[in-house]
């Protein structure tokens, strides 16, 4: 770019008239050019994602998926997020509510699938309410979410492929429980996600500025299998004390091993030299991070059986001697590749790839089971016997393994829009199991290099977070790979050899399957399938029901006791309807008794529904019923204890009737709503005393000129005021008033403790208090009965005003109101 530049400008020297606007043009153009195209380091953006405003109720999370092709040099992940935590608050708060960003490698993130996950969680890059993070060791790690959050991972700290980052607004077992209510702190975030590459493929690095040399490789036949030899595109390579060689090498298919070995080009001083060869998989090598390393001067790097994919390895000199500048070598890759159906060493093992079977169910993604492609078996079912595909030769077992083990190897290829799914591996013996089985994402597993593993009951991987083990008896095997990872996977069987006599009576048959979510989610919910943010891929999950919760439904959140007791509570306690009800029945007020006595009946039946008892209707419909009668009940007993007349009570209520009506039927189980439905009955006793009050104001007979007089004399207004109060303390029986708002109160606190796990208790006090407090305001407005026994008795308004103008004609001393 800048040498197009620079060319541009020296053809403005001409003067002619029209090269000069040529020239100008081209200066134009130029600028132009370097604004647009130009970018540091040559690198480009390969991809940019904003995310807009999401918010995060308790319990809920979000996957992002990010993709990373072989040339990138950086990504960056900026979020904004209203959370407001410090390390003193991270470390008192419950590790189950905190709000975190996890991040995995090939698929999403499961933090709560084991309580262990919980030794992840990072607190020290955290800095006045920031997360920032540039170091190595991320994937499969926690970090808890900060106001904002900037993680930038460069091609030296993180592998190119398919990478997920999990927001979670709290983890644990009831994360996945289906919740009465779901109430607690959430928190919004906004976000961006860009990934930068190098504008070559010979180049790479952060700021891609190394040099990177592939090697091209040729096949060789030999006795022992495929022996491909790789080398640079140059013979000999010079390499100063203070600079390093960077090679890259693609492996398209299934390896044994990798041998790097080196071949001086100077004197026999330069056997002193430590010229070190780090190795790794998908990423930039370094001396403080790699997959392997040795030194090549002295002897072969092997590499044995190597993931596919793409390969770095790092050449870095030590210790040069005084009299040398250069080091000059020429290195030499070995690749052993068996044929498509062996493996080991030796290619004498067998090795199967299984076909893919789809599941014929159009209303599920992606599921599917295999089975080997052999002309030794035929299966018309998802299990495949296992005996006649064994191995037979025990040849490459070193000195200290039996003579009679062999291995047996699966390859199973998972599509990558598989990723939310788990696979499910399982075996069925009529005699004891002597088999262990191992398994490896790239490569074939051995004793010493697996990603998961089953040796017997007690020696498993089970403590993994993305393994789970279900039947460990003498004759089944049955686990999980939990969000398994796209790519090929190999499964190696160790076992006997056909000349064991155990192993020859044996019958086993084996499994090999793709599943949406873990055993079905354990009979105790549906799995769900959601799209992830970017829109890029499925991932699958477990709804849990009311008792159940964990990834795959099997812990018991609620024994089968507790659930019906917890059921008896929620749905009896709405008896308590009966209170109010029999006092406005017997008090003539025939539409207070209809709306109290559908509200209890309908909370009932609700909580009957969501308790998975029985649903009379459909639940979107009780639920309605349910909070828009409880609003009505509430607001109907404020405007009862007023005494206005029946055309104004119809209009409140109908207003009232719209308004909470609209409160139902968007976020009814928001903690507000129990204020506002307290505000709007308040209001609508404000309004019916208002009413009250100026019809029996106009009702007495003021005259303008008196009422001037009032104004300016003080002990007239004093004593108006005096009798005023003594009206509204003789309106109500104040004790009842009180209970009243004492048990308002308690429904209140009642209703604020309510949370996931005392949701049943505390509600179930909602309902007594609630209709306890309306029985003790209704006994409290002073009318023909009296609450405490029963008795007729008359109430009069009682105003009572002096004439100021005469001082002794009393047009009225007690003015009565019926």
């Amino acid at each position: 770019m800048e040498k197009k530049i620079n060319y541009s400008i020296p053809g403005c020297l001409y003067s002619n008239q029209f090269y000069f606007f040529i020239c100008i043009g081209c200066l134009v153009f130029g600028c132009c050019s370097y604004e647009t195209n130009a970018v540091p380091y040559d690198s480009f953006t390969i991809s940019s994602f904003t995310y807009g405003r999401t918010v995060l109720r308790p319990y809920d999370w979000r996957y992002i998926r990010v993709d990373l092709p072989t040339w990138f040099s950086s990504m960056t992940l900026s979020l904004e997020s209203d959370v407001n935590l410090d390390k003193k608050s991270i470390m008192i708060v419950d590790k189950s509510n905190l709000p975190m960003i996890c991040a995995r490698e090939g698929s999403p993130p499961l933090p709560d699938s084991y309580n262990t996950s919980l030794i992840g969680l990072e607190l020290d890059p955290i800095l006045n309410g920031s997360l920032a993070i540039e170091g190595l060791q991320f994937a499969e790690k926690c970090y808890p979410m900060q106001k904002k959050v900037m993680i930038r991972l460069t091609h030296e700290q993180i592998s190119s492929g398919v990478w997920y980052f999990g927001l979670f607004n709290g983890i644990g077992s009831t994360r996945t429980q289906s919740k009465m209510i779901n109430r607690g702190s959430g928190y919004s975030f906004t976000g961006n996600v860009s990934v930068e590459g190098c504008v070559s493929p010979s180049i790479s690095g952060q700021f891609c500025n190394q040099t990177v040399d592939h090697l091209s490789c040729v096949d060789q036949n030999s006795t022992q299998g495929i022996i491909t030899s790789c080398k640079n595109d140059f013979e000999h390579s010079c390499i100063d004390s203070n600079e390093s060689k960077l090679y890259s090498l693609d492996l398209l298919g299934i390896s044994e091993e990798i041998m790097i070995s080196l071949k001086s080009n100077n004197s026999s001083s330069s056997s002193n030299t430590t010229l070190m060869c780090y190795a790794r998989h998908g990423a930039i090598p370094s001396s403080s991070t790699h997959d392997y390393s040795g030194n090549v001067n002295n002897a072969p790097l092997v590499i044995r059986s190597p993931k596919v994919g793409r390969w770095y390895f790092t050449i870095l000199p030590l210790n040069f001697s005084k009299e040398a500048t250069k080091f000059c070598y020429s290195l030499e890759w070995k690749l052993l590749r068996c044929p498509i159906d062996k493996a080991g060493l030796n290619c004498t093992w067998e090795r199967y790839t299984l076909q893919t079977i789809l599941r014929k169910n159009p209303s599920v993604p992606f599921e599917s089971y295999y089975l080997p492609v052999s002309d030794k078996i035929s299966s018309n079912s998802a299990n495949f016997l296992l005996e006649p595909l064994l191995s037979n030769s025990s040849q490459g077992q070193s000195q200290s393994q039996s003579q009679h083990i062999a291995w047996t190897y699966f390859l199973v290829d998972i599509p990558s829009g598989a990723a939310g799914g788990s696979i499910h591996i399982r075996l069925n013996s009529d005699t004891k199991i002597n088999h262990e089985l191992y398994a490896s994402y790239g490569g074939l597993p051995f004793e010493d290099k697996w990603d998961y593993f089953y040796a017997n009951s007690s020696s498993n991987s089970n403590g993994s977070m993305f393994f789970k083990l279900y039947d460990s008896s003498e004759k089944t095997i049955s686990f999980y790979i939990v969000y398994v990872r796209g790519g090929t996977w190999s499964f190696g069987i160790k076992h006997l050899t056909s000349s064991s006599k155990s192993q020859s009576q044996s019958q086993t048959t084996m499994s090999i399957s793709i599943e949406r979510c873990p055993r079905r989610c354990s009979s105790h919910g549906t799995c769900q399938n959601v799209v992830e943010m970017s829109g890029l891929s499925l991932y699958s999950y477990c709804s849990c029901d009311r008792d159940h919760g964990g990834f795959d439904c099997s812990v018991e959140i609620v024994s089968h006791q507790g659930h019906i007791w917890q059921s008896i509570s929620l749905i009896a306690s709405n008896a308590a309807f009966v209170f109010p009800a029999y006092w406005a029945l017997r008090q003539g007020a025939f539409a207070e008794w209809v709306l109290y006595t559908c509200s209890g009946i309908s909370s009932g039946l609700y909580h009957a529904c969501d308790v998975g008892t029985w649903c009379v209707l459909s639940y979107k419909v009780l639920q309605f019923m349910d909070f828009w009668l409880s609003f009505m009940a509430v607001v109907g007993t404020f405007v009862y204890v007023t005494d206005i007349d029946e055309g104004s009570k119809r209009t409140i209520h109908t207003v009232v009737a719209i308004v909470t009506a609209l409160m139902a039927m968007n976020g009814p189980t928001s903690s507000s709503n129990i204020v506002l439905v307290i505000a709007i009955g308040a209001t609508g006793l404000l309004v019916g005393l208002l009413i009250e009050f100026f019809t029996h104001y106009r009702r007495f007979p003021f005259s303008a000129e008196l009422f001037l007089n009032m104004l300016h004399r003080w002990q007239t207004v004093k004593e108006w005021c005096r009798n005023l109060i003594k009206t509204i303390l003789k309106r109500f029986q104040w004790f009842f008033v009180i209970a009243g708002f004492a048990a308002l109160t308690m429904a209140a606190i009642s209703w604020s403790l309510e949370s996931t796990n005392s949701y049943w208790f505390w509600h179930s006090m909602w309902h007594v208090s609630i209709y306890v407090s309306s029985f003790f305001f209704l006994c409290s407005k002073v009318k023909a009965m009296n609450c405490a026994n029963g008795e007729p008795e008359n109430r009069n308004y009682e105003l009572t005003r002096q004439d100021s103008l005469s001082g002794s004609q009393d047009l009225g001393e007690n003015g009565r109101v019926r």
